[in-house]
């Protein structure tokens, strides 16, 4: 992807996570891997003030050009992009329900059969460590094993893509099954879906959408 083109959809991208409420002022940060490691979001710049210019070419070791700081929680990006090849694109978002969720220090169970588009029976919620740490980066790291998103114990969600398109879909899709499954508890005690049903569903997925 053209650099130019990349920062604008950084921009567009954030935009649409506070346009849908699930990020507040300058909270999370979005990031697109690079040829040399990633381009990333800028720190403390609300979405509405957010420049091309301002989104900051970095390498994974954390190094980085240009007059703007990276996002405080640059790190935990890195470790995604070096732990998973297939990374493409991280979007790290606050939104309401998968906070809510994460300060239970809960994973989202099986309790609809959307949950396993995740790549497993649940979406776990990591350990608890402190933001834009390197101990987040690592407990975000291992709650990802063989998934695509996780919730962060007290904190939000993070999830990822082969590109950005796939990135923003899979938190928009997350925070929704977070608020069906909050929702659902309120009411009572969701059945989980179990057994034979899992690998039932995870074949289905297999021939789920467009096909290459």
């Amino acid at each position: 992807m053209e650099v130019e083109m990349a920062r604008t959809k950084l921009i567009t991208a954030t935009q649409t996570l506070d346009a849908n409420g699930l990020n507040v002022g300058t909270t999370g940060n979005i990031s697109l891997r690079t040829e040399n490691g990633m381009l990333i979001t800028p720190t403390g710049i609300a979405s509405n003030a957010l420049l091309p210019e301002q989104m900051v070419a970095m390498q994974l070791d954390g190094s980085w050009d240009g007059a703007f700081r990276p996002s405080s929680e640059w790190e935990m990006h890195a470790e995604i992009y070096k732990a998973f090849p297939e990374a493409g694109a991280v979007v790290h978002a606050h939104p309401d329900h998968c906070v809510a969720l994460s300060c239970l220090r809960e994973g989202l169970p099986l309790f609809h059969y959307m949950v396993a588009g995740f790549g497993g029976d649940d979406v776990r919620c990591s350990d608890y460590a402190l933001f834009a740490s390197s101990e987040l980066a690592k407990v975000a790291v291992a709650a990802l094993k063989d998934r695509s998103a996780c919730l962060l114990a007290n904190h939000g969600m993070i999830a990822f893509g082969v590109d950005l398109d796939m990135a923003l879909i899979r938190t928009i899709k997350l925070e929704t099954l977070a608020r069906q499954y909050l929702l659902a508890r309120s009411a009572g005690t969701p059945v989980l879906i179990e057994g034979t049903e899992l690998a039932a569903i995870r074949g289905r997925y297999k021939t789920y959408g467009q096909q290459k």
